[in-house]
Formats: C-alpha cells, structure tokens, sequence
C-alpha cells in the first residue's frame, strides 16, 4: 500500500485509468443521500478546504486500471454533480475542466439498478445546479478533496473491500469462508481471482439463505447430523482439500483429476471454435475443494435453487426444475401450485417442513436431474409433510430431527445409485392429527394426501 494522499476532485475525477470493477456492489445511493451531500459541499464552500472522505483504488498495472475499491457511491454521486456542472453557462469559462475528460465518461455500466438509480440521482442533481455559483463550482473541482489510497496488491484489495461491506456488523460464516478460500488461491492468477470475487458478489444478497438454508443443511442431514444454527464455528463443514496439495491421498485424486480435466479442456483451443464450456462436476455432499472451485461451487448452487424456487411462479419458465416435465406429468406442478397457494403456507412450522421439501429436490437434481423427478417430488413432499400433519406444532427442532432421521430421505438419496432406489423407498400412512385449532388452513394438504392414498383413513 502506498502512503496516503490529499488529492482534490480535480485530480480525481478526470483521470482515465479510474475503474469500477465487476465485484462491486450496484449503485444505490438515495436523493437524501444525494441532497445531503450538496447541501454539505454549498455550506463549506466558504471554507478553505472540505474533505469528502476516503477514496481506496486498486492499482491494476497489467490493464493500467485504478480500480475503486472503496468510495464507489460517492465518487460515482460527484461525477453526476460535476457532468451537470460542466453543463451549465458557466462552464465555458473555466476551460480547464471538460464533460469529454471526466473519467465517469469512459466507465461502462451494465447494471440495471446502478442505471437506474444513477437516472434518478441525476435528475435531483440537475434540479438543484442553478445553486451553484462560479465560485462554488471551481471550490467543487480545487478543494473538494479526498484522501487517496492506492493498493497494489488484489488480495489486500479485496480484504479492504470486505472490511468496508462489513462495518459495524458481525462477519457472517460466509464471510470468513471468503476469505478462507481466497487465501487458499495463492497459485491462481489476480485475473481468476477478480472473477471468484466477482460471482460472489452477483449472489451476495442471497449467499445467507444460500448457506443456512440449502447447503449447510444438506450437507449435514445427509450424513445424519444437525442441520441447525450454522455460525463462524460450523464453517470447517466448507473447508476441504487443495487438488494442488503435495499429499497425494488416494481419495483426492478423482477430484484432481476431474479438475484438470475441467481446465484442460475449457481452455483449449477448440473452445474458441464451438465455444463451449462444461462446469466442474459438483456434487452438494462432495469434499470441498479449497480455492477457486469454491466460489463456482457456491455460484453453481445458488444458480440451482434459484430454479427451484422459480418453481413456485405461476407460469413455468425455462429456469424452473419443471421446465421438462411433459404435460401428462401434473402431480408435481400441482403440489408447488398448492404450496404456494394454500392458507397457512407462512406459518413457521410450514416453512419448515417447506425447507425440507425444497432442500429434498436440490439433493436429488443435484445427484440425478430430472430423471423421473416427477415420481420424485411427490414423494418429497409426502414424507416432507408428514410432521406438518401429524403435529399439533412443528418446531425447528421438529424439522430438522426429521431431516436428519437414519431412515429419512437425506440419507436415502446419499446412498442412492439409481433413481429406483428412492422412487420405491416405502413410506407409512399419515395419521393425521385432525383439524384442531392450531394445525387449520390444512385442508387442501390434506385433500392432496388423501388423493395420493397417503393418509390413514378410520376403519
């Protein structure tokens, strides 16, 4: 890191080198943020000097790129204040300063909600212009200033970025396993490792669910344990091994091999021809692999159960688990209607055994596809919402005892090596516990069982 510096907008704002990299959040600064920060540059503007804050680029030396690291909101907020600036009569007079040069001019912006956002932000700005005078505009550009640190290094880089995102919050457990595996990426190029942290970042607002939710759970009902309470010290569950380790376990080898495959041939030449792209073969209950299979391993996941939960729209999309299910196969497209529909779907204990369900067909895509998934899913969701009918409560002590129960379907899928073997797993009829008061809204659930002559019936 290089020592810090004082450096005004001028020389900030119209540098060509200056960057916002693909792992940085979207922009989504409000107008109250907006209006406060002009509101603070008008009332200092008689002041020697105003200090804006701190602004962390990255110094990118192969692409000659400054890439902001922190600060990003806020540069990209005075960038929208200086262009309209630079817009008004006054502007011709001060022919040091062009739109043409403003960095911000030659920064390409893809995403929807960071153009948005940038749309609306300017209309505020351009709103208020006519309250800048000759004087407070060259104040604007010559003592507006920020203090200037430059890193070179990417992983410093990104552990800055972290520490910022993160400020006055606890570490979430996937918080320290992205920097867990991001040390562990000692042999992979700053290229490769923009890339991880970039795909992470895509999924960020998703990666609690993603983990306490899905995989942790799966991970460990599988096996017959706790699927509950993932924190900071559960996370050695996604820890794993190095292909690049000196210690040549014999069971590691299928996963070197299979990476080096994987690599040799997404980076062969022919890709270019045919311009195809095959993933690493993951599998949700595999040994983790440190480093970079890490990161595609939890964007690949999060790709999944996203087209499980697109499951419950109203309409099938290609990016449903349902998109290949033939017209004749309706059961399962009826039970994620009915899920989705029927009364006491919110309750607590419901998303509970709702979780089951889910993380149920998540296992067995992940291990089989859609090879008879229709059989499949009604018979998740039969056993999945046996406690519903059962009990009068379903805590989360219930659910995940029942995810992780020896004779449950977790451990039937792990064990599994042809879709029969789960397609005819016998499964008890349901007693169920009636329509008390504490268990109502259950009566198309219970119509759905009956008709699938899953439900003890009196004689």
């Amino acid at each position: 890191m290089e020592k810090p510096k004082i450096k005004s907008l001028e020389e900030i704002l119209f540098t060509s080198e200056l960057n916002i990299p693909k792992y940085q959040r979207p922009y989504k600064w409000s107008a109250k943020n907006v209006n406060q920060l002009l509101d603070d540059i008008l009332v200092h503007s008689d002041k020697i000097a105003y200090r804006l804050g701190t602004l962390v680029v990255h110094h990118d030396l192969k692409k000659k790129e400054l890439n902001i690291v922190d600060g990003q909101q806020r540069l990209l907020t005075l960038s929208l204040i200086a262009y309209e600036l630079l817009q008004t009569e006054i502007a011709p007079k001060l022919k040091r300063f062009s739109v043409e040069n403003l960095s911000i001019s030659n920064v390409k912006i893809d995403n929807e909600v960071s153009i948005n956002n940038l749309k609306k932000n300017q209309a505020i700005i351009k709103s208020r212009i006519k309250e800048f005078t000759r004087d407070t505009i060259l104040f604007f550009f010559e003592k507006c200033e920020f203090v200037h640190i430059k890193l070179k290094d990417i992983s410093e880089a990104f552990q800055f970025f972290d520490s910022q995102n993160t400020r006055g919050k606890d570490l979430e457990p996937h918080d320290l396993l992205k920097a867990y595996h991001l040390r562990k990426m000692v042999g992979n190029t700053e290229e490769e490792k923009i890339q991880c942290v970039t795909k992470w970042e895509e999924v960020s607002d998703e990666l609690h669910t993603v983990f306490v939710h899905y995989l942790y759970k799966v991970r460990q009902w599988c096996k017959g344990r706790s699927g509950l309470h993932f924190n900071k010290n559960k996370i050695g569950v996604f820890k794993g091994v190095s292909v690049e380790d000196t210690n040549n376990y014999n069971f590691v080898q299928p996963y070197r091999i299979s990476h080096y495959f994987t690599e040799k041939y997404n980076n062969d030449i022919y890709r270019k021809i045919d311009l195809s792209h095959r993933d690493y073969p993951f599998q949700i209950d595999m040994v983790m692999l440190d480093g970079k299979r890490f990161f595609e391993y939890v964007h690949y996941y999060a790709n999944l159960i996203h087209k499980i939960q697109n499951a419950y729209n109203d309409k099938v999309s290609d990016e449903s688990i349902l998109s290949n299910l033939t017209e004749e196969e309706s059961t399962a497209k009826e039970i994620f209607n009915l899920l989705r529909t029927y009364h006491g779907r919110n309750r607590t204990g419901d998303l509970y055994v709702k979780n089951i369900f889910d993380c149920c067909i998540l296992y067995y895509v992940d291990k089989f596809g859609d090879h008879k998934l229709e059989e499949a899913i009604v018979k998740f969701f039969l056993w999945s919402f046996t406690p519903r009918l059962e009990k009068r409560a379903v805590k989360e002590v219930t659910a995940d005892n029942h995810g992780k129960a020896y004779n449950g379907f977790f451990r039937t899928i792990r064990e599994a090596v042809h879709t029969n073997d789960i397609i005819h797993k016998s499964l008890d009829l349901v007693n169920y516990v009636g329509n008390d008061k504490a268990v109502k809204n259950l009566g198309s659930i219970v119509k759905m069982f009956t008709e699938l002559k899953a439900i003890r019936t009196n004689g």
